[in-house]
C-alpha cells in the first residue's frame, strides 16, 4: 500500500517501497529508489539518481539529487545515496556527486536539520546530526556519531572526525580530530566531547587515554608530528588511539589548532 497525494508527480519509472507517503505537489523523477515505510511531505523534489532507505522522513520542500554546483561537472551520471532512517527537516539541499567520486552519500539514522546544504561528493557516515543552515562545499567527509551546530560552513575537503562537536556559527577551514569539541574563531580544540562520549557509552578509562593523547597533541610544546610519534611510542594502542594516529596522518588540510 501507498498513499501518494495526487497532485504529486511521481515517474512511473521510480521505484517506490511499500508503505510510502508522498505529500502534495511533490515531484519523484525517474530513476529514484524510495524504501519502504518512507515519509516524503509536500513540495519535495527528489531528482533521478537518488535512492532514500527504509523509514525515512522527508520534510517539506527539501530537494534531493539535483546537479551539482561545481562548473566542472559535465551531466555524467552520478548519485546520491541516503540511508535508512534518516531525517531530512524542511529546505535542506543535497546534491549528487560528481565523476570524481561518482557518488555524494548521508548515511543511516541522521538528522540533516533545516536549510542544511550537502554538496557533491560528500560523505556523510551514520548517526550524524547537521543543526540548522551548515553549509558544507563538496568533498567533505563527516564520520560516525559527530555533531555540527547551527550556521557552520564546512570547507572542501574537510574532514571531522567520529563522536567530534562543533559548535555554532563558526567556520570549519581545516580538519577537525575525533572525540573532541571544536568553537571559537578561528576555529580550535576546546577540549574532548566528554558528554558525547559518556552518552555512548565510552568507559572513563578510554576517556583518560584520549585526553592523554590529546594534552601532547594541543597542550605541549611539540609539533604534531613529535606528538605522534611520543604517542605512538608511549600510549597504550587502543581503538581510539589508533582512530587519532590515523586521522591526524592521512589528514591533507591540516588539523585545527
Amino acid at each position: 500500500m501507498r498513499n501518494i497525494d495526487p497532485t504529486a508527480i511521481v515517474k512511473k519509472e521510480a521505484e517506490i517501497g511499500d508503505n510510502v507517503s508522498i505529500g502534495p505537489f511533490s515531484i519523484i523523477e525517474k530513476n529514484v529508489i524510495i524504501g519502504e515505510n518512507t515519509k516524503i511531505g509536500s513540495g519535495v523534489v527528489i531528482s533521478s539518481g537518488t535512492s532514500i532507505g527504509k523509514g525515512c522522513n522527508i520534510f517539506h520542500g527539501a530537494v534531493l539529487g539535483t546537479i551539482p554546483q561545481d562548473l566542472k561537472f559535465t551531466g555524467e551520471e552520478t548519485i546520491l545515496r541516503i540511508g535508512d532512517n534518516t531525517t531530512i527537516r524542511e529546505y535542506a539541499t543535497i546534491n549528487r556527486g560528481t565523476k570524481y567520486s561518482g557518488k555524494t552519500v548521508v548515511g543511516k539514522n541522521c538528522l540533516v536539520m533545516a536549510y542544511v546544504h550537502i554538496a557533491h561528493d560528500c560523505v556523510i557516515k551514520d548517526n550524524v546530526i547537521l543543526a540548522n543552515a551548515v553549509n558544507m562545499a563538496g568533498h567533505v567527509e563527516i564520520d560516525d556519531f559527530a555533531i555540527v551546530g547551527g550556521i557552520v560552513p564546512i570547507h572542501q575537503f574537510v574532514k571531522i572526525g567520529k563522536h567530534s562537536f562543533i559548535g555554532g556559527g563558526y567556520r570549519v577551514p581545516k580538519d577537525v580530530p575525533p572525540y573532541i569539541l571544536a568553537a571559537e574563531e578561528p576555529l580550535t580544540y576546546c577540549g574532548l566531547n566528554i558528554v558525547g562520549l559518556k552518552r555512548r557509552g565510552f568507559s572513563r578509562e578510554a576517556i583518560e587515554i584520549i585526553k592523554k593523547v590529546y594534552k601532547f597533541i594541543y597542550r605541549s610544546s611539540l609539533n604534531v608530528s613529535q606528538a605522534l610519534e611520543i604517542i605512538e611510542k608511549e600510549i597504550e594502542k587502543t581503538k581510539e588511539v589508533n582512530e587519532i594516529v590515523r586521522f591526524i596522518k592521512s589528514s591533507k588540510r591540516g588539523i585545527i589548532k
